[in-house]
């Protein structure tokens, strides 16, 4: 028997594909995130911060997709 793999999210009379909903919820994490080590001071560390955003935008898309919407 195969796993149900949604198609699209109904949202009102709006289908959404789940990876953009995956997408904006980890671009939201990744904002959090970055915004606490900017005010912590960790973010001193990195050699490029636009890189590691976007390195961090990969990692909590993945992350919500794998733990909070996976099929």
């Amino acid at each position: 028997m195969a796993a149900h793999v949604p198609s699209e999210v109904s949202w009102g009379w709006i289908y959404l594909p789940p990876f953009l909903i995956d997408l904006i919820l980890g671009f939201i994490l990744a904002m959090l995130l970055t915004r606490y080590l900017n005010r912590s001071g960790l973010s001193r560390y990195f050699w490029y911060p636009p890189l590691a955003f976007l390195a961090l935008v990969t990692l909590c898309t993945s992350l919500v997709g794998l733990f909070f919407l996976a099929p």
